[in-house]
């Protein structure tokens, strides 16, 4: 049966059939939110032709002119490169299907990647958010001093461990190793696990935030949690659960720091610790390929050490 592109609830159908089998594969909701977003710049493309448009006409030359429509809306080559993935990827789920014999989208060469430029959180930032976080332990409700034990917790995985939002979203109290030296174990869903190393006072704050959410009653292996004021809401905590972490430290500090900067800011110091660069990328979670050049070009703009984590810890102790 033909399938009209312009046909909302048929074709829309299969883009959402698309987007369940990545919810499927554990994509986390951002991954998903912005597949969704790219499939909807296609919708509003096939949207701008006056005559029907059917899986038929799904050919090179309307492929050709998808990317010719790319080019003129947006000014990044990533930006015009994610929205032909996308959609790369969702001619190769209706080739699976059946609805199409094969996909043309791999026919259409994509703009070449570029990395952008590295702007990590200051320096002075991160130290005010770390001198926060230490404060504010001292709250005197339990639940408030465990969510701000939380934070420290959160802040050292990324900063000191530079892990990603996603690889936050599920990590087990089993994924830390505390044997020689502090360290996290990371479990992508399409490669073999992995260590990255944390910094020593990891372990302090570690084993007081344990001995507080066992204090609680926590049940879960989850290591982190979403809450709000009265309540630990769930085990695991989401890509906006953590974004309104944040959130609410930079309005209260008048800082700009994301997890985004946090986390280069985690590679600008393992580069001046004198790291390899194989280390660096297993750590970021990166392909053996993937260039470090637009960090090391920014070196000397970027220090940053740990040293400072333990001093501040000790004088607010």
């Amino acid at each position: 049966m033909e399938i009209d592109l312009m046909d909302e609830p048929g074709f829309r159908g299969h883009q959402l059939g698309f987007l369940d089998g990545l919810k499927g594969l554990g994509r986390s909701f951002n991954t998903i939110k912005n597949y969704r977003t790219d499939l909807e710049c296609f919708n509003r493309f096939i949207g701008s032709f006056r005559d029907t448009v059917g899986i038929r006409d799904f050919d090179i030359p309307l492929i050709e002119e998808y990317g010719a429509f790319l080019n003129n809306k947006y000014a990044s080559d990533n930006s015009r490169r994610r929205r032909v993935q996308t959609l790369r990827m969702f001619c190769d789920y209706l080739t699976e299907k059946g609805i199409l014999s094969n996909n043309p989208v791999r026919k259409l060469r994509p703009s070449p990647k570029f990395q952008d430029i590295p702007r990590p959180a200051p320096l002075m930032d991160v130290k005010t958010l770390w001198m926060h976080l230490i404060k504010e332990v001292k709250a005197t409700k339990a639940l408030q001093q465990l969510m701000f034990k939380r934070n420290q917790i959160i802040f050292l995985l990324i900063f000191g461990g530079g892990l990603k939002v996603s690889d936050l979203e599920n990590l087990k109290i089993n994924d830390i190793i505390l044997e020689d030296e502090p360290r996290v174990i990371i479990t992508p869903p399409k490669r073999d696990p992995y260590s990255v190393p944390l910094p020593a006072i990891f372990r302090v704050v570690f084993n007081s935030y344990l001995e507080s959410l066992n204090a609680l009653g926590w049940g879960q292996n989850y290591l982190l949690f979403n809450a709000n004021p009265y309540k630990i809401l769930s085990g695991g905590i989401s890509p906006r659960g953590l974004e309104k972490v944040f959130e609410e430290v930079r309005n209260k500090l008048l800082i700009g720091l994301t997890p985004k900067s946090l986390r280069q800011a985690a590679i600008f110091k393992w580069l001046h610790a004198g790291d390899s660069d194989g280390l660096i990328k297993e750590w970021m979670g990166v392909a053996p390929s993937y260039s470090l050049k637009g960090y090391k070009d920014f070196m000397d703009k970027h220090y940053y050490n740990e040293e400072f984590l333990v001093d501040l810890f000790q004088q607010q102790s």
